[in-house]
């Protein structure tokens, strides 16, 4: 059995190219790796309906918690995915994952609810649908400045043609989510966290680097 690591952050921050080079640099140092990224749009039928709220189509709003239920909805129909790629590599690499659902929905409430609806989702998620815990978390860390224009470089999302999701819009939420993601870590939910800082001077540094970062955490995790 292998090991979990989850690669978090808030939006434009480079998780999926980092959670990539990461499973091709482990590739070819002879480790067995694989990439899994949250949400499956299209491929869940909780993805599906997450691609539609991201889009901004749903009929009517929809709650923190139903949006939290949805996102864990959408791990658990993969869960059985999940385990067997537990199984049949050394490391398996989550592009986004349980934390991801503790910060973003933690944002959409009031500051004073936030670590209970938090910590309701890490139950929900690792608890009554036994998703497993990562063996390392790495946070991605980049200013909010940076990172927004870095979006505006992505290719077009298959759930949405707008440069900007319904998250994404939403500077002061951006702003919550990062702070609520410095509480998790902070507090170590849902297991050890590692800072990786993704930019600095006011640009990105190398993905190559920020890798390397990461597979230092790693060893020492593993040893």
């Amino acid at each position: 059995m292998g090991i979990i690591v989850a690669i978090e952050g808030a939006d434009g921050v480079g998780k999926n190219t980092t959670s990539r080079l990461l499973c091709e640099t482990l590739q070819a140092a002879g480790k067995t790796a694989t990439v899994i990224g949250f949400p499956r749009y299209g491929e869940t039928v909780a993805g599906v309906t997450i691609g539609r709220y991201l889009a901004g189509d749903m009929p009517v709003p929809v709650t923190p918690h139903a949006a939290a239920t949805l996102y864990a909805l959408d791990r658990f129909e993969w869960r059985d995915q999940i385990l067997a790629a537990v199984d049949a590599h050394d490391v398996l690499i989550f592009d986004r994952y349980v934390a991801s659902n503790m910060a973003y929905q933690g944002a959409r409430v009031p500051a004073e609810e936030s670590r209970a609806l938090m910590e309701w989702i890490l139950a929900l998620e690792t608890g009554q649908f036994a998703l497993p815990a990562p063996a390392l978390s790495i946070y991605l860390n980049t200013p909010w400045e940076l990172a927004r224009a870095l979006i505006l470089q992505k290719a077009e999302r298959s759930y949405t043609a707008k440069s900007f999701d319904e998250y994404e819009a939403d500077v002061a939420l951006q702003q919550r989510v990062r702070g609520n993601y410095e509480s998790i870590v902070a507090a170590n939910l849902l297991g050890p966290w590692q800072i990786v800082h993704a930019s600095a001077e006011g640009a990105m540094r190398p993905p190559a680097e920020i890798v390397g970062d990461i597979i230092a955490h790693l060893e020492a995790v593993t040893q």
